[in-house]
């Protein structure tokens, strides 16, 4: 078990905001072409449906397949005892005629006793076509792709955060899947870096369109519109699926254990691990359960079905969004002046 008693923050990382090293260059090159943002951003979700971890796989049940009851009290009393820290983010989409800017807002909250104590990082990139300026510029990045480019470069500043700014024997919830696709390397890099500094770290998945379990269990095929569709369907409050293991055959280290948890009346959520983090919390007695039953126990202290989200991950949310307001990066970006399209004048997005 990760005691509570036991993390460090020796690293004096915690509780610090601080911004990409080329942010600034970046909004300066903007400038001098003489070029503007649009005065409103489109608030983005990232959509990983394409890059499931890892890629063409196969899925088996590794438990029997029924509903596991969560105990939300065994989970209270544990939470003195566990050191807990969550990651979100907030990203801002900019769509100008030149090219296409993303402000992004990575956030880390240490929870400990009754303290949230925040670590915020602040990106910002801009991606376009255009050659003419790429071939003056040092930060504006040409791309063909800036969809795909962005979510690159999201996931490289993800996995450098959170691996540099956890300290050391925590759990980490991180809002958001393990990521396949091009990225299964640095999904894996970062949950080898986060198991040698003694960092169980938990991914989180609200919304999904997700059949891996439905496609896959032959009795399961063509009933339900989804996995969370299914899960919502079979489970009751307070209960958990079955575990499935997510793996390629071929390469052992790429796969995920997974479970669905239902604490409220609602859609419930995915909860994924690594398949060597799940490895070493089974080998341990009670350990998994015990975990189980802390998430279930934080999702319901948040006590908000319409937002049934772990408290700690709620709070990094906040701040995350928060930052790219105190830092004023909206008013630092449109100081750059980029042509809005017709659509974010009409209506703002």
């Amino acid at each position: 078990m990760v005691n509570q008693q036991d993390f460090d923050t020796e690293s004096g990382h915690l509780n610090r905001f601080f911004i990409h090293p080329h942010f600034r260059e970046t909004i300066q090159e903007i400038n001098n072409f003489n070029i503007k943002l649009p005065p409103n951003p489109n608030p983005q979700e990232l959509d990983f449906e394409g890059y499931t971890f890892p890629p063409d796989a196969k899925l088996e049940a590794i438990e029997e397949i029924k509903n596991y009851n969560l105990d939300a009290k065994a989970g209270e009393k544990l939470s003195n005892k566990i050191s807990v820290a969550a990651y979100d983010e907030s990203i801002n989409k900019f769509d100008a005629l030149p090219g296409t800017a993303y402000a992004t807002s990575h956030s880390l909250v240490l929870q400990h006793e009754t303290e949230y104590i925040p670590t915020v990082f602040v990106s910002f990139y801009f991606y376009t076509r255009s050659n003419i300026y790429k071939e003056n510029s040092k930060y504006i990045k040409l791309s063909n792709k800036p969809e795909e480019d962005s979510k690159r470069d999201y996931i490289k500043d993800r996995h450098n955060f959170i691996l540099n700014n956890t300290p050391l024997n925590i759990i980490v919830l991180i809002d958001g899947p393990l990521i396949g696709g091009q990225v299964t390397q640095l999904t894996n890099q970062l949950n080898d870096a986060l198991l040698r500094k003694n960092v169980i770290p938990i991914f989180f998945v609200k919304n999904s369109n997700s059949n891996l379990v439905t496609d896959n269990i032959i009795e399961l095929r063509g009933k339900y519109n989804s996995d969370l569709h299914w899960a919502f369907e079979t489970l009751k409050e307070g209960e958990r699926s079955a575990f499935f293991k997510y793996y390629d055959e071929y390469s052992p280290k790429k796969a995920k254990v997974f479970c669905y948890i239902k604490p409220f009346n609602v859609s419930p959520q995915r909860i994924e691990f690594h398949i060597d983090t799940f490895n070493i919390l089974r080998k341990k007695k009670d350990e998994l359960n015990n975990i189980l039953n802390f998430i279930y126990y934080l999702l319901l202290a948040q006590g908000n079905p319409k937002d049934p989200q772990v408290r700690t991950i709620k709070i990094a949310e906040m701040f995350a969004r928060e930052a790219l307001r105190l830092y004023n990066v909206e008013k630092i970006m449109k100081e750059a002046k980029i042509i809005p399209t017709i659509n974010q004048e009409r209506f703002g997005w």
